[in-house]
């Protein structure tokens, strides 16, 4: 067996006395349990089945509560030794549970005792069993097997660090490195999950699926990227998967060590059962059809999962397919053979000062025309006659020396007192009459489009040089796409796709039109665009038609049409 990694001591001297607020806590946030028939489906998907030899095995069911996985997982353990002619004791380290309350151990341990007695072994060994597998031990605190699992199957607590003690939440911290930010305790339950698996071994969930999106996510996804397989993703939003009524946006998630093959994705609708589930099943294990479209389910098998530690896609099991072909073989937007650049106009940390209408407040060379996001309303860009009062020297990229333009220095030391109040000023006092951002002076004169933030739709507006882009626009440059059939691609449905899966949503169904998701963005090739093409791309640019840009993207990227 592998090594077991230890917590340092100071943590573990914090673990019994945590236990006890910790308990308090999993009580007042209660206890939920997941249906048999969702159990079963995990159990099957990660391949923990009787046909196997459990007993040789090693599973952890790391919040095991009062025994909602581990009866059905205790169940298929017997009829694997059954099955395999082993006595169950031969199975004393085949399972590890763990909880923090007393009461659910007890409870599990019961159900342990009361399984194995049914099902014909001696009490006194399905005592010592239940003794033995079901722990009073917090997961994240308590000793780490590190590449030791061949399983770690269950429902993590969903409980925020802000809910918790801070003296809890630095425990976890430091425990943890995968907690950042405000993250949610069932991601420390992840990590601690995947550095137990050992070479093959399969990680089993039921949990908020949030964690694949959001900032906090961020680390969990780069240790999921770094040495494992995404599997398997069954969204269940809508899914009536545990006994309560909650509103968690849960999904079962399928992780692996091992290199990243094929994943599956799904899912699953209202009415979502138990009869749906067995059809799932079966699907995902003859690997015939690349699709299943059930009346309560889709699914669709990927021919490998998403990159890195951005954020992970949402949408259709059909989007998502379409999704990873396109990243696996088309350029992005973003692209340095193409020499094309995304990016975001300037942050001032003070607009008061630096936007201004009046162009003679300053010397006229410290005065540069800037673009507002509501001069891109129409769809053909109409200067609003803002100007941006430019600290940078355009030729070296460092600020300005302020005797060097004594207009400029008498304008920004009138307004130095709300200057000084930035934290870009408190952490440089010597460039307190900086904007957040550098000015980037070659972006001057030359073409780009530029992308509004916050729309429903995307909608990209060309500049033809004139303008230097406000923080609320981003913009695409490229010095070999034309910008306007560029531009037609990106108002075509396919662009707003990418953005729909990528993007954080707002109320009123808003996206926000970022760098980081722009980027994703998937290009047609340059070198292969035809030329009938990309003259109906500029066309539909040229007259904003949003249908024939996207019948016109359609060709371009070889498809038939946009799955829903």
């Amino acid at each position: 067996m592998a090594s077991v990694a230890r917590i340092p001591q100071a943590d573990l001297d914090h673990a019994e006395s945590l236990s006890a607020s910790l308990s308090e806590v999993a009580d007042e946030y209660g206890a939920v349990f997941t249906r048999r028939w969702v159990v079963e489906l995990i159990l099957d998907l990660v391949g923990y089945t009787a046909d196997a030899d459990l007993a040789q095995a090693r599973a952890i069911e790391p919040a095991c509560g009062a025994g909602a996985f581990l009866g059905p997982m205790v169940e298929r353990l017997s009829r694997a030794c059954r099955r395999q002619g082993r006595d169950i004791t031969e199975a004393a380290d085949a399972v590890r549970a763990c909880d923090l309350q007393p009461s659910k151990v007890q409870a599990s341990r019961g159900v342990v005792r009361e399984m194995l007695v049914r099902d014909g072994w001696a009490k006194a060994d399905a005592k010592a069993l239940a003794e033995r597998w079901v722990r009073h031990e917090d997961f994240l605190l308590g000793e780490r097997e590190s590449g030791t699992a061949d399983f770690v199957i269950g429902n993590p607590p969903y409980i925020r660090l802000e809910a918790v003690s801070s003296a809890r939440s630095a425990a976890y911290r430091r425990s943890c490195a995968t907690m950042g930010g405000r993250a949610d305790v069932y991601v420390g339950f992840f990590e601690v999950a995947l550095e137990a698996l050992r070479e093959g071994g399969a990680l089993g969930f039921i949990c908020a699926d949030r964690w694949m999106r959001n900032q906090y996510g961020q680390r969990l996804r780069a240790l999921v990227a770094s040495a494992f397989s995404v599997e398997a993703v069954i969204e269940m939003h809508d899914v009536d998967a545990f006994e309560e009524d909650v509103s968690a946006y849960p999904s079962v998630t399928v992780l692996r060590r091992q290199k990243q093959g094929e994943a599956l994705v799904a899912t699953a609708r209202g009415g979502f059962d138990e009869t749906a589930a067995r059809r799932v099943k079966i699907w995902a294990s003859t690997k015939n059809d690349r699709r299943l479209d059930e009346p309560t389910v889709q699914a669709a098998r990927l021919p490998a999962w998403f990159d890195g530690s951005s954020s992970w896609p949402a949408g259709s099991p059909e989007r998502l397919a379409l999704l990873a072909h396109l990243e696996r073989t088309l350029p992005a937007l973003e692209d340095g053979e193409t020499k094309t650049r995304v990016g975001i106009g300037v942050a001032t940390g003070a607009d008061r000062v630096f936007v201004v209408k009046d162009a003679t407040v300053v010397e006229p060379e410290r005065m540069l025309p800037l673009a507002m996001a509501r001069d891109t309303m129409t769809g053909t860009l109409r200067w609003s006659g803002h100007h941006l009062v430019d600290p940078w020297d355009g030729d070296s990229g460092k600020l300005v020396a302020l005797e060097d333009y004594p207009v400029l220095r008498d304008y920004l030391e009138t307004h130095a007192a709300a200057l000084l109040k930035r934290n870009v000023a408190g952490r440089r006092p010597e460039q307190w009459y900086r904007t957040i951002d550098r000015v980037s002076h070659s972006l001057t004169g030359v073409p780009k489009l530029l992308i509004p933030d916050i729309k429903a739709a995307i909608h990209p507006v060309l500049d033809d040089g004139r303008l230097y882009p406000h923080h609320n626009l981003y913009w695409v440059a490229s010095e070999q796409w034309d910008p306007e059939v560029l531009g037609g691609v990106l108002l075509s449905g396919v662009a707003q796709m990418f953005i729909e899966c990528y993007a954080v949503k707002m109320r009123g169904g808003y996206l926000r039109f970022q760098a980081q998701y722009l980027r994703r963005i998937r290009v047609p090739s340059l070198e292969r665009l035809a030329q009938r093409s990309a003259r109906d791309l500029r066309r539909a640019f040229a007259e904003r038609d949003v249908e024939r840009a996207t019948s016109a993207a359609l060709i371009a990227y070889g498809l038939d049409a946009l799955p829903r």
